[in-house]
């Protein structure tokens, strides 16, 4: 994909949760359209960029995936910084990956912009005979915390797109009613002939390596 395409929009989105629940599958689906069974542990920050349009505009998604540092707890503020999405994502057939919600939670809004737009997703709903984390349960936990929700299986492909386009379309949202203040926008990166803030560094900033 062309770094020189044109766009409204660059929106950081980043995958957060437990080891193993799925999160590389998720953003190799969402990008590339890709599952892979040998997901062994990578480590390192790394990210992926799709560009989708969204009632006509052109939104690039930047989508950064943990890659194993959860594991360490070694996840740095920098993972954060910039960030106007989240996916927390657990397993469904794996209690203890949803338990582990909460504390991923607070650790995101310690570092991340308050008006972060956060999604709770179920993964792996094609194993759905080893489910241990019933559907309203989840559900009735993002209510209550104001999250979006939804089941996924980055395998079967179900609900992947449409995890991500909702996260993105309620960030659109949230930017295009002015219901982000000025500090937080600036997150958002917004393509020219709007002109960006003097010394907003986002745009020239290189991917984080060796977090």
């Amino acid at each position: 994909m062309g770094s020189d395409e044109a766009y409204n929009f660059v929106f950081k989105v980043v995958l957060i949760g437990e080891s193993g629940v799925g999160k590389s599958n998720l953003l190799s689906r969402f990008t590339k359209n890709e599952f892979n069974h040998d997901s062994r542990t990578t480590i390192g920050v790394e990210f992926s960029t799709r560009t989708i349009q969204l009632k006509g505009l052109i939104i690039k998604a930047q989508i950064w995936d943990t890659a194993g540092l959860e594991r360490y707890r070694a996840i740095t503020s920098a993972y954060y910084r910039g960030a106007v999405g989240a996916l927390l994502v657990y397993d469904i057939t794996k209690h203890l990956t949803y338990e582990s919600v909460e504390r991923w939670l607070k650790e995101l809004y310690d570092h991340a912009d308050p008006h972060i737009v956060v999604m709770l997703v179920g993964n792996k709903t094609d194993l759905g005979s080893e489910r241990s984390v019933p559907t309203e349960e989840a559900k009735d936990f993002a209510e209550k915390n104001g999250l979006l929700f939804l089941e996924t299986s980055a395998l079967e492909s179900t609900n992947v797109e449409t995890a991500f386009h909702n996260v993105l379309g309620e960030i659109h949202r949230k930017v295009s009613s002015k219901e982000v203040t000025r500090g937080s926008i600036s997150a958002v990166s917004l393509a020219s002939p709007i002109p960006r803030a003097a010394g907003d560094p986002e745009e020239k900033k290189p991917c984080c390596k060796n977090l």
